[in-house]
């Protein structure tokens, strides 16, 4: 069973104090750039934007989103414009999600989760597999969010563990309830195959 490190009550300031000490730390130890994926939509961005004061330097750090709606870089919509406008001048490399890309192998993979238990857009709709032999898909969630209306392209499972680290930052009591039910192994649902196929420790703001 994948072991969960849950870290409760984190607020922005403490997350971004635990990701610029792996960061730092992968870059020493490694002697190269490295690779991180990050995710979209409304959380990440003010741990980042914290991040980006207290760690101006991102020069050796690739950074791949783990999914993107197919808009536009300039559209509001895009995850991969939001981070290339954040991080590219503080000299981080932001790579834009491509079918038939090979991602690398991460650092760490940072994953939001949806309160339907998706994660990036593997939507439950998108039947996810643990074998996917594809690393990046174009999927289409059912229902599509009113939010974001698009079609998405999206890391796959099999993508997202091929990482030294694996982390989620978790809001709400309706997605803390389906988080710890795929721990429990309670249902199918995208983030409980994932977590059933982790083989490293998880850490989890919640």
């Amino acid at each position: 069973m994948t072991i969960v490190d849950l870290i409760e009550q984190a607020d922005d300031a403490a997350i971004a104090v635990f990701l610029e000490g792996v960061l730092k730390a992968r870059l020493r130890e490694e002697q190269r750039p490295i690779a991180i994926c990050l995710p979209g939509g409304s959380t990440p961005f003010p741990i980042l934007r914290r991040m980006a004061e207290a760690m101006p330097d991102w020069s050796g750090i690739e950074v791949w989103p783990g999914d993107d709606r197919i808009v536009p870089e300039d559209h509001e919509a895009s995850n991969t414009g939001k981070l290339r406008a954040l991080l590219e001048p503080l000299g981080a490399r932001v790579v834009a999600l491509e079918e038939g890309a090979a991602p690398p192998h991460f650092s760490l993979v940072w994953l939001g989760m949806g309160a339907d238990g998706h994660i990036a857009s593997l939507f439950p709709n998108t039947d996810p597999q643990v074998d996917d032999p594809v690393p990046v898909r174009r999927l289409t969630p059912d229902p599509l969010p009113p939010e974001a209306p698009f079609d998405r392209l999206t890391l796959t499972i099999p993508a997202l563990l091929d990482t030294d680290q694996l982390m989620f930052v978790i809001r709400g009591d309706d997605k803390r309830k389906v988080f710890d039910g795929a721990r429990a192994g309670e249902h199918d649902l995208p983030v409980a195959r994932l977590l059933g196929a982790a083989g490293q420790t998880v850490t989890c703001f919640a």
